[in-house]
């Protein structure tokens, strides 16, 4: 595991990045989504501090999260950035033109509405009980790309059974650990998984957002705390994970991702200013 403390020099000889695309649940927000909050129920500026300087810094930021165009629109427009990803990258958007991408999901219809009616979200649910169950009340919100649901799985295992089913088109990812309890997982650590057709993700819409803005993909980073966030670094030159998502790493090798030592936005302030484009 490659901890930031430990590389400070070299990603500052690196230099500024033009864009960074940071998650919102886990990484740049903390407990309950806020952007103040910290570790242990402490009060934090230091997310939006870090934010401020990569305005002054000219960095463009762009929030990435699984959440519904609408939900991450607003959290866009609040934090000044011009584009945004959404639905674990199902929608782009940049400088005000919205994308949605429905990867290897039939025509016809919403991708969301493609697996449903396909049966496989069903399939899952039955043959995972206890482990894999919709992530209710925010699976019942409108969404166009993804399925949402929480649980504990082996996603080898789910793969292969949505292969076996004919439902190879579609894919299970991990989207970070939820930590609250909840009475209809049968596990002590739930994960929340978004349910996409092949070809969908975070990896697959920064790659995509890189090539559409035109620049050097090493001119670029992630900051996230799951495996998906992971993904989406292995697009970029460089990619953090805050220190509530360390666990992602676990047996990476010397260039696997940088481990902040602080969690949730500290340990994205921890990122930015590593970079140089803190305050």
């Amino acid at each position: 595991m490659r901890r930031l403390r430990d590389h400070r020099t070299t990603l500052a000889a690196a230099g500024t990045p033009e864009v960074v695309y940071v998650d919102l649940d886990g990484t740049l927000l903390g407990p309950g989504g806020s952007l103040f909050a910290g570790l242990e129920e402490a009060v934090t500026s230091r997310a939006a501090d870090a934010l401020a300087g990569m305005h002054r810094a000219g960095v463009t930021v762009v929030p990435m999260s699984g959440r519904t165009e609408e939900q991450v629109r607003e959290v866009a427009r609040v934090i000044g950035a011009r584009g945004f990803i959404a639905e674990l990258g199902g929608v782009v958007s940049r400088e005000g033109a919205v994308e949605h991408r429905h990867g290897d999901a039939p025509g016809g219809s919403s991708p969301a509405d493609a697996m449903l009616r396909s049966g496989g979200p069903g399939l899952l649910v039955e043959r995972l009980p206890g482990r894999l169950v919709p992530h209710t009340p925010w699976s019942d919100l409108h969404r166009d790309a993804t399925l949402l649901f929480r649980g504990n799985v082996d996603l080898g295992e789910v793969a292969a059974l949505l292969d076996r089913c004919g439902y190879g088109w579609m894919v299970l990812h991990d989207n970070g650990i939820i930590r609250r309890d909840f009475d209809d997982v049968d596990a002590d650590e739930v994960h929340a998984y978004h349910l996409a057709p092949r070809g969908v993700s975070k990896a697959a819409a920064v790659a995509h957002d890189v090539r559409a803005r035109g620049i050097d993909p090493l001119r670029a980073a992630v900051v996230g705390d799951s495996p998906a966030d992971a993904d989406a670094g292995a697009e970029v030159g460089t990619c953090f994970l805050v220190a509530n998502g360390a666990w992602v790493a676990e047996g990476s090798t010397d260039d696997g991702p940088y481990v902040t030592d602080a969690a949730y936005g500290d340990g994205f302030a921890e990122a930015v200013d590593a970079l140089g484009a803190g305050p």
